[in-house]
């Protein structure tokens, strides 16, 4: 089950992440997303658990919890949707208005 975590500090690490929550199950990847300029946590991040009931449990023990002093946002992830519906701003197509 893909874990969706928020409210990290920034200054968290993998690592961290990780030890936190294998104290609930097996981890099998953590990813913290990083700002693609600066390389800085962007405060939140994901935990891949191969095991539901362990996962479950760790969206159950982690929610809330005070991580590095900040309480996070743990929920289940949902699916990631297609990326033209997040951009945003007006661009070249101008979303039927004439240009000319």
């Amino acid at each position: 089950m893909n874990i969706y975590v928020g409210n990290l500090s920034h200054d968290a690490k993998d690592s961290d992440l990780q030890k936190a929550f294998e104290a609930f199950g097996q981890v099998a990847s953590v990813n913290i997303i990083k700002d693609k300029f600066s390389g800085r946590s962007r405060g939140f991040g994901f935990v891949d658990m191969p095991n539901k009931d362990e996962a479950q449990a760790a969206i159950a023990g982690m929610s809330g919890k005070e991580f590095m002093g900040r309480a996070l946002n743990v929920n289940e992830a949902r699916p990631r949707t297609d990326s033209s519906d997040r951009r945003g701003g007006g661009g070249r197509g101008g979303g039927g208005r004439r240009s000319w």
